[in-house]
């Protein structure tokens, strides 16, 4: 059995809500069918008759949680589209995540409660960044905190739209730059402490613990380095040395088919931080081939048996009590 950690969706009937208030994000959603289209994603998964999936939210549809005139409303509807989508179709989604508004904390803590207490739903998405800044516990402590009590996992998805590019219109946030939005949410949480503060933390970084595991050694080094030459203390009263706490993360093995890039998350995280997650259906077939992709990515890694079964489907079924 597979179960793909890191899906995308938007409800149909979410969709067309969104697109009274938002025609052009719901015609951006249209440009990949089988977010809405459950026929046509089903088509897709016939070919994998062993997988569920895990659905969480598109950045495109939840931009407006960051609406005060809006956010409330459609976190209402875009949880229950989600729990109404697995109670539906048991054999195809194992399980659906939260979304919460970012504008009131206390409207998004009674939401995660309602989509977890009386929806079923196994975690909440944030993205980063929160507002402008990195997603921390400055701006988000209170959800984490929560999650920790009920020992469900936050998924955490960098934000920032593809079109807003350093350079020329090369994508280059979107490729290069989410996976930095990624890592600078991991470095700020770990520096204020959350693994120390809630033990029982469970958080999913996307996209193979995004550059934490090509850099493992130069974030010891630099920030060790900084902290004796430039006087930047940075972590005193963390009680483990840095690099340990981004061991504590989990991931997925969302990299488009790219086994070497496995390889290099699993050396630092492992077997357990590690589960199988497609992204799909963010590619040009819709997400047949990423979920081609990735699993011959995962076939190709140089482990064993049975730690690709624990990547496939154990990990995930033990971190959402399936």
């Amino acid at each position: 059995m597979m179960i793909d950690i890191f899906t995308h969706v938007v409800p149909q009937k979410y969709k067309i809500a969104l697109g009274k208030v938002d025609p052009r994000a719901a015609a951006t959603t249209d440009q990949v069918p089988t977010l809405s289209d459950m026929a046509k994603r089903f088509a897709i998964l016939d070919r994998y008759p062993d997988m569920k999936q895990v659905l969480t939210f598109t950045l495109t549809g939840s931009l407006i949680l960051n609406d005060p005139a809006h956010a409330v409303d459609f976190a209402k509807r875009a949880n229950d589209e989600m729990a109404a989508l697995v109670e539906k179709h048991p054999d195809r989604f194992a399980a659906g995540v939260a979304s919460v508004p970012t504008t009131d904390m206390d409207a998004a803590l009674a939401e995660l409660d309602r989509a977890i207490g009386q929806l079923g739903l196994k975690g909440v998405l944030l993205f980063t960044p929160w507002k402008g800044t990195p997603l921390c516990l400055n701006n988000a402590g209170p959800i984490f905190e929560k999650m920790a009590a009920y020992d469900l996992p936050v998924w955490i998805h960098p934000m920032r739209p593809i079109e807003r590019d350093d350079y020329r219109a090369f994508y280059l946030d979107h490729v290069f730059g989410w996976p930095y939005q990624s890592t600078a949410a991991m470095t700020y949480l770990v520096l204020d402490g959350i693994f120390d503060r809630w033990p029982r933390s469970k958080i999913v970084i996307h996209h193979c613990g995004a550059l934490a595991p090509f850099f493992d050694e130069r974030i010891t080094e630099s920030f060790d380095s900084s902290a004796t030459i430039f006087d930047m203390k940075y972590a005193g009263k963390l009680e483990k040395p840095l690099i340990e706490y981004f061991k504590m993360f989990y991931t997925d093995t969302a990299l488009s088919g790219g086994t070497a890039g496995l390889m290099c998350g699993h050396a630092l995280l492992g077997t357990r931080q590690l589960l199988f997650g497609s992204d799909m259906p963010y590619d040009g077939q819709f997400g047949d081939r990423i979920l081609r992709n990735t699993i011959t990515s995962v076939e190709k890694m140089t482990i064993g048996r049975p730690d690709k079964e624990m990547i496939y489907s154990g990990n995930a079924m033990k971190l959402l009590k399936l």
